[in-house]
């Protein structure tokens, strides 16, 4: 006989998902960043990017990095079938919710907010800011595209005027397949995003100078426009 796991943890595996923080405290920076790892990463992992922005120019701000319970965002492919990675796909959107709420309930509002992450990380960071919508100081996708066997507008009904988005990527990553990197950049042009791509030939699965700096302007630009 079999019957449905009722656990707490099987419903909402990320709930006991840790945060942690470099930099001031949220809303003693005028600027908030949140850091999402990759699969087998964790937040201290993606927190080793703030020294490297630091060095390229990139103002205060406090940075939050969410840690997957495990390691792993969702179990399969972000290219498979929403309903093979649940529910560890909604638990992980819903630790963003709450990481978000942080800054928000420190009155840094999403406007002075950029949203990023790498490989599974950046597929999350993409997918949560299309899902979720709004205005966003920026969303940074460094290796990522958004998840699901097809990019279907009908998920993303909500609007992003005004949120800088950029995309960047090899040509022959092993993970994520520039074709979905290109599909996503127009999602969320639909959507009314300011997009970069930026594709790079034969690079290996990381994150290049090019990608930071980037970064790192974008930062610049939201504390001089603040």
């Amino acid at each position: 006989m079999s019957g449905i796991d009722l656990r707490p943890e099987a419903r909402d595996p990320h709930a006991g998902a840790g945060l942690l923080r470099d930099g001031p405290a949220p809303g003693e920076a005028s600027l908030g960043v949140v850091l999402v790892h990759g699969r087998g990463d964790s937040a201290a992992g993606i927190l080793g990017l703030v020294d490297a922005l630091r060095e390229r120019g990139a103002p205060d701000a406090t940075y939050l990095a969410p840690d997957a319970v495990g390691n792993v965002w969702y179990p399969e492919s972000f290219l498979q079938p929403l309903e093979r990675n649940q529910p560890h796909l909604d638990s992980a959107l819903a630790v963003l919710d709450r990481t978000v709420q942080v800054f928000e309930d420190a009155g840094v509002y999403r406007e002075r907010l950029v949203i990023a992450g790498f490989s599974q990380g950046a597929c999350l960071a993409l997918e949560w800011a299309a899902r979720r919508g709004g205005v966003f100081g920026g969303v940074v996708a460094l290796s990522g595209g958004l998840i699901g066997s097809e990019v279907d507008p009908a998920r993303y009904p909500n609007r992003l005027d005004d949120t800088v988005v950029f995309f960047g990527c090899s040509d022959i990553d092993p993970h994520i397949p520039e074709t979905r990197v290109h599909a996503s950049a127009r999602q969320l042009q639909a959507q009314g995003a300011a997009v970069t791509s930026r594709i790079y030939p034969g690079m290996p699965h990381t994150v290049n100078d090019d990608e930071l700096r980037w970064f790192a302007d974008r930062l610049a630009q939201l504390h001089h426009a603040g």
